[in-house]
């Protein structure tokens, strides 16, 4: 997973942002993605995930889905334990972004998750594999 990550983040800042058919089988050609800036909660390690990201008016939609996995990402944890803001790599721009972890059960949580899941079909078979719904984190825009 280092190393596809790895690659999409060469390819995201050497493109704008735009990824071609020949970075990870095409699985990502014509979405956004964000490139998302987190200490590790742990480690003290700067670090930076590439996602899928869905858009809400002004602020980006990520989603803690690890493919389906049984566990939320450790990303997640990282902005939620963090101090409510960070850095995002968007096209060619970096932004400073309020974040907010929006869980299940919590006001705005169903509304959010359609958005997203709308915009990246393989949230559908991402949901299969897994009982655990998944958080989802707003990056508002700071001016």
């Amino acid at each position: 997973m280092a190393d596809m990550n790895s690659e999409v983040i060469d390819a995201f800042r050497a493109n704008a942002g735009v990824l071609g058919d020949d970075i990870a089988g095409g699985h990502f050609t014509g979405k956004r993605l964000v490139l998302l800036h987190h200490v590790g909660r742990v480690s003290g390690t700067e670090r930076v995930t590439p996602l899928v990201a869905a858009t809400d008016g002004d602020a980006y939609l990520v989603v803690g889905s690890l493919g389906g996995a049984p566990k939320d990402p450790a990303w997640v944890a990282n902005i939620e334990d963090g101090p409510g803001e960070t850095t995002i790599e968007v096209g060619d721009t970096t932004l400073r972004v309020a974040t907010t972890v929006v869980r299940p059960g919590q006001p705005d949580w169903e509304r959010l998750y359609g958005i997203w899941a709308e915009y990246w079909p393989d949230a559908k078979e991402y949901e299969k594999k897994t009982d655990r719904p998944f958080p989802v984190i707003r990056l508002e825009p700071q001016a």
